[in-house]
């Protein structure tokens, strides 16, 4: 007999681990099914680890520029990168947030089952776990996430050493001497600016107009400038042929703005995105609808179109963010209550990139803004005449805030510059409130910060301004 509980959640990535947990801390008894140990993606393969790498970097840049400050390496010698220690304590933090997370879990007392969860078909909502054990919820929330993309293309099938995945990068355990990055959207350039600061030559391909698809053009444009300074080469616009694989290195075949063209490189980095895992999970034999991509076509309140099974996260064809995920888990469980939530406004939701400059943004680009009919005006402000910008020898970037003309409500905010995904926060709230420039410029900001920057270009759309 299949044991009863109110939800069942398969898979333990941010959107599983928040429903389970959110559910259990409203009363639900609830279950989750998860093959490895929880935290998903985001902690073992994703956010968690590439930003302990990115801070790797932060802190090579940091030492490797010491002497503007006036403090003297032995010799004068460059900092030398130990990815191995890196690596290591890469692990470190991982186990704790792992670990914090299972203690959590066991205090909210979710039944925590290891193994890979199917949907069984037939009436009823029944989840049948690999090891033979059948639960059976009242509510089933479906949330397999997601694994790398790959390029359909001769010579790109990963093999770990020459041609890698996205999850192959957080395990390198020595630094590449030159390295080719095909694709240049958040995690590419992520990838980009870490192996860089690490000692590597690196290549950007990118099919797109611009880096950074997506972002406004002017943000698009700083890190562009920013990683040729740094000594990141990228070609835009470029149709990606194939790969020769050798024993000692690759060789990229690709149509260029120059024509054809051929890179050679020790490996290749595949960063073209994460398709949703769905396959193997019994959902259209359970009668789920899945689309041509993939994805669990869902209705604002994450519902399938099976009754009582929503999805969630990486498997819903919505921004693969894991704070995305943790807001679709708190909306399906109101809704399995009854408490009918508000639905979430995607297009608002914070966006952080982790390069070097760091982006981040929230609402509408002027691009979008103008092609959605607004009167559009604009305030940039840049981290050049920030004073804690130039403190901390870092003012690289600018703070732009997009507004409707008539109403002077902030449609977008869009930071490139140090602490950016830090910083977007007060931009985030101001947007979600439909907050005006005549608000915001009322508001007082600490001095010297780099928060300021936000006041003072508020504060210019209102007409006035102090320093710019």
């Amino acid at each position: 007999m299949a044991e009863e509980f109110d939800l069942v959640v398969v898979g333990g990535g941010p959107a599983g681990y928040a429903a389970a947990l959110y559910g259990s801390a409203a009363g639900m008894k609830v279950a989750l099914v998860e093959q490895g140990r929880v935290g998903g993606t985001c902690l073992h393969r994703g956010c968690i680890p590439a930003k302990e790498l990115l801070e790797t970097a932060t802190v090579a840049r940091t030492v490797r520029d010491a002497a503007e400050f006036g403090i003297e390496v032995a010799g004068g010698a460059p900092p030398t990168v130990n990815l191995a220690t890196s690596q290591t304590r890469k692990q470190s933090v991982i186990d704790r947030l792992v670990g914090g997370l299972e203690s959590l879990l066991k205090g909210r007392k979710v039944t925590v089952i290891p193994g890979t969860g199917r949907l069984a078909d037939g009436p009823g909502r029944l989840v049948r776990v690999s090891d033979g054990t059948e639960l059976r919820g009242k509510f089933i929330a479906l949330a397999m996430g997601s694994v790398p993309r790959s390029l359909p293309l001769p010579g790109f099938d990963y093999d770990g050493v020459r041609v890698l995945s996205s999850d192959h990068v957080l395990n390198i355990a020595s630094v590449p001497n030159r390295v080719v990055v095909v694709g240049g959207g958040a995690i590419g350039c992520e990838f980009a600016s870490f192996l860089r600061d690490v000692g590597s030559e690196v290549t950007i391909l990118e099919a797109l107009p611009q880096l950074l698809n997506g972002v406004d053009s002017q943000v698009a444009q700083v890190v562009a400038r920013s990683f040729q300074k740094r000594g990141i080469a990228s070609e835009v616009g470029v149709a990606i042929h194939g790969a020769d694989v050798r024993s000692d290195g690759v060789s990229i075949r690709y149509e260029g703005k120059r024509g054809a063209a051929t890179l050679d490189a020790d490996c290749v980095i595949v960063s073209v995105g994460r398709r949703p895992r769905s396959e193997g999970s019994g959902l259209l034999e359970a009668g789920v609808a899945i689309d041509e991509r993939g994805f669990v076509p869902v209705d604002a309140m994450l519902r399938t179109s099976i009754p009582g099974v929503y999805a969630l996260g990486d498997l819903v064809n919505t921004p693969q963010l894991a704070h995305v995920a943790f807001a679709e888990a708190i909306v399906a469980v109101k809704d399995m209550l009854g408490e009918a939530p508000a639905p979430i406004d995607y297009a608002k939701v914070p966006w952080g990139i982790y390069c070097h400059p760091e982006v981040a943004f929230c609402g509408l680009t002027e691009e979008k803004a103008k092609e959605l009919g607004h009167d559009v005006e604009t305030s940039v402000h840049r981290f050049l005449g920030n004073g804690r910008a130039l403190i901390i020898g870092d003012s690289d970037g600018l703070v732009k805030i997009v507004a409707d003309k008539a109403t002077g409500v902030l449609l977008g905010v869009h930071i490139c510059g140090p602490w950016a995904t830090e910083l977007i926060a007060e931009g985030y709230l101001a947007v979600n409130w439909e907050a005006t420039a005549t608000d915001l410029g009322a508001l007082i900001h600490a001095h010297p910060t780099l928060s300021e920057l936000f006041g003072e270009s508020a504060l210019a759309l209102t007409g006035r301004s102090l320093h710019g």
